[in-house]
């Protein structure tokens, strides 16, 4: 397991080692006491969830908000999204930046975003399966976000705006500056 940083304060990409041979492949794909050792993070991850969504979805920006916060460790077991990290805590030295990375059945790559993140996905793939590892369990009133395609973040969703296709509840979400996070 190797740890990259990103742009954002306290964010990574988590490259696995992979074995392969004519067999097929073999990694590990979360190591709780490695991933201390090379991030310096203590957590424990309590929650796990997995969407199936096809060409065009966007899911997000979204985070639970104060005590209910959580930090996740995502992943695209099928397919591959455009996966979208925001920082919206209002002390960080990254605050209100974003950063984007593909992760893909393919490259197996993770993505750690820490508590006080927003985060989304976009769906390049004819189908793909995103999994979400969650450090808290979510509660629906701790519900917070910000409008995908809000002006300030100038987020680059790698789709084109004509074959996005949102929820009620995305649509609905506030602008960054409405401080809905």
């Amino acid at each position: 397991m190797k740890l990259v940083s990103t742009p954002l304060q306290d964010c990574y990409i988590i490259e696995p080692t992979i074995f392969e041979d004519e067999r097929g492949y073999f990694y590990e794909k979360f190591n709780e006491k490695r991933f201390q050792e090379l991030s310096g993070i203590s957590g424990h991850f309590v929650q796990d969830n997995v969407s199936k969504s096809s060409y065009g979805v966007l899911r997000g920006i979204h985070l639970q908000k104060g005590e209910d916060a959580q930090a996740k460790l995502v992943s695209c077991l099928e397919g591959s999204v455009w996966d979208v990290a925001v920082d919206l805590r209002p002390t960080s030295q990254t605050f209100g930046k974003w950063f984007g990375v593909e992760l893909s059945a393919d490259n197996k790559l993770q993505l750690y975003i820490p508590r006080g993140f927003g985060h989304g996905f976009a769906v390049l793939s004819p189908k793909a399966i995103f999994a979400y590892k969650c450090d808290n369990y979510y509660k629906k009133e701790a519900e917070g976000g910000v409008l995908w395609n809000d002006p300030d973040l100038q987020i680059d969703w790698r789709l084109p705006k004509d074959k996005v296709i949102l929820s009620d509840k995305d649509l609905q979400q506030q602008l960054f500056i409405e401080k809905n996070y």
